[in-house]
């Protein structure tokens, strides 16, 4: 069974969360939520609390066919500061894995030296200047190994497109009629 990360950090913008996460499992994905902190409760950027399945320190040595960074200002500064996180990308950047992180989070992506410099990459607009390479302001955006999102309104395209890329055209297109939705048109 295909196996994605999704770590979560104190701050994390619920929507993009519960939305990549559900729509993966939606998928027939196992999806494991992992806190970057020592607790697994956290709350999110706007006080909704959530637990984590794991603790990342405990799947740290564990190999998935993805991982998710969701945003949130908050979450994803404590994402980008954490040492197990930029670790765990570039263990898994380094043999191609897939690396998504919507919102503000691609910056997480750019500051673990996983995405190549000539690499497309969409965030939340006011965040394009914290980027050391050129913004595609497009809802996501797909570039070899690298899927990011704009931001909050876009998460369920950004989860059918990780989906997409995790499990093919027949999976997503059935998760999308399910879901009653008509973002992937």
């Amino acid at each position: 069974m295909t196996k994605v990360l999704v770590p979560l950090a104190n701050g994390f913008e619920e929507i993009e969360a519960t939305t990549i996460i559900d729509v993966l499992r939606r998928g027939g994905i196992e999806v494991v939520t992992a806190s970057i902190h020592d607790v697994l409760n956290g709350k999110g950027a706007h006080g909704i609390e959530m637990s984590a399945d794991t603790r990342l320190a405990d799947v740290f040595s564990e190999m998935f066919d993805a991982i998710v960074l969701p945003g949130g200002g908050e979450g994803t500064e404590n994402l980008k500061n954490s040492e197990m996180v930029r670790d765990i990308l570039r263990k898994h950047g380094q043999i191609g894995i897939l690396l998504c992180a919507i919102c503000v989070a691609p910056i997480v992506l750019v500051e673990a030296g996983v995405i190549a410099p000539n690499t497309h990459i969409t965030c939340y607009p006011t965040c394009q200047m914290m980027l050391d390479r050129p913004w595609t302001p497009a809802p996501v955006v797909a570039d070899g190994n690298i899927i990011t999102g704009q931001a909050p309104g876009v998460s369920t395209l950004f989860a059918l497109v990780v989906l997409k890329a995790l499990a093919g055209d027949k999976i997503v297109s059935k998760v999308a009629r399910e879901m009653v939705t008509d973002v992937l048109d």
